[in-house]
């Protein structure tokens, strides 16, 4: 009985696993065309002319508050002040 048991737990945590195991690969793939379909809009915006680079500066930014911005911009200003490139 006890042997039944232990077989049917692991039965059940095995199958556990692999639907663990299967969900992740499932949005690992989602996960990589989410990444293509990112990849191609930029593609596509720097076809147009836009700056790649400064795309990706303003969504980085965007993602912060605006007292978060405001303090990495002045530390930036005050470096750049300390090395005579303003």
């Amino acid at each position: 009985m006890a042997d039944e048991i232990t077989e049917t737990s692991q039965t059940v945590a095995a199958g556990q696993l692999r639907a663990f195991i299967e969900r992740i690969e499932r949005l690992e793939e989602e996960k990589q065309t989410i990444a293509d379909d990112i990849k191609d809009v930029f593609a596509e915006a720097k076809g147009t002319g836009f700056d790649t680079k400064a795309l990706r500066t303003i969504i980085r930014l965007r993602k912060k508050d605006q007292a978060e911005r405001q303090e990495e911009e002045a530390i930036l200003d005050l470096y750049k002040a300390a090395l005579g490139m303003e």
